[in-house]
């Protein structure tokens, strides 16, 4: 690569330069395209109501050795179908096929996955418009629907 321009009438050169290398920058180029609105199923929302289609368990990746309990699920915002983590203890007995679930992001580095789940970045928080967490802690029982 060159060296930069210097003396009085170099302004120009190095606008353009800037403007023309920023697009090698990973961070710039997604925000200026919108390539994570695109990308994500819920559209740029924390949160969303789904579906469950079914349940499902996932092998954990090395040197863990778990099944993790999931559901796959369909948003009800867009459509697209997504496999969220269901966090607690027995969690997975208080989720019926198609129940109504409210799942959210789980936080991982970019939005990617998080943990030893791989290809799950999304976790289930309401069951049927109940908290999945009082559920589990024996606080409310499951509403009959």
């Amino acid at each position: 690569m060159a060296k930069k321009s210097k003396g009085l009438n170099s302004a120009k050169k190095l606008m353009s330069r800037r403007v023309q290398f920023r697009w090698k920058d990973s961070y710039f180029t997604r925000r200026a395209l919108g390539l994570k609105k695109k990308s994500d199923p819920m559209k740029g929302s924390s949160q969303g109501s789904a579906i469950v289609l079914e349940k499902v368990q996932i092998e954990a990746k090395q040197p863990n050795s778990a099944l993790r309990k999931c559901v796959k699920c369909q948003l009800v915002k867009t459509g697209k179908k997504i496999t969220a983590f269901v966090p607690g203890d027995n969690a997975i007995k208080f989720i019926d096929e198609h129940d109504s679930v409210m799942v959210e992001c789980l936080g991982g580095a970019k939005g990617r996955s998080k943990g030893d789940l791989s290809g799950i970045r999304f976790q289930v928080i309401k069951v049927n418009d109940q908290s999945l967490n009082a559920l589990v802690k024996g606080k409310i029982e499951k509403g009959r629907r």
